[in-house]
């Protein structure tokens, strides 16, 4: 079986062509690379992070949703298959090459956390508007309606 699930953000706008398709109409291809988060313990004990840079690539309505959707700094979920190839470059060397051929991709996060994430860092929500929540977003139970709760003690 071949299939790999990843969640990262892009690492720039995907580079979006058309292609002749096999029916003679356009086929869109997107091409971009997430960074993937990969977390490891060195012999010390602390927790250091760094990245994989994956590369993907979406055909048709999933290359067209990421030329519409995607942009830098996104967070999604990819899943798909791995498909390697190889060709010889310029200098006559043979390239080797490993993509994700995307199947399905689906945001990670609300456009509201994005927004939050494109201003330097956490923006705190704001508290609901009803005058019967506390400051932490609990709201208060009147008395007298606490042994009415299905999940008492």
């Amino acid at each position: 079986m071949n299939k790999v699930i990843l969640m990262g953000r892009l690492t720039r706008d995907p580079d979006v062509r058309y292609s002749n398709g096999q029916s003679g109409d356009q086929l869109c291809i997107a091409r971009y690379t997430l960074a993937v988060d990969r977390r490891f313990n060195r012999q010390g004990g602390d927790d250091q992070q760094n990245a994989d840079f994956i590369s993907c690539v979406a055909f048709g309505r999933s290359g067209e949703f990421a030329e519409k959707y995607l942009h830098q700094g996104t967070k999604v979920v990819v899943s798909g298959r791995i498909q390697t190839g190889s060709y010889t470059n310029k200098e006559g060397q043979k390239v080797y090459t490993t993509d994700v051929v995307v199947e399905d991709q689906e945001f990670a996060e609300s456009k509201r956390a994005q927004d939050s994430e494109s201003q330097g860092g956490y923006q705190p929500q704001s508290a609901p508007a009803t005058s019967d929540a506390s400051a932490e977003g609990f709201m208060n139970i009147p008395d007298g309606t606490k042994d009415d709760l299905p999940f008492k003690k």
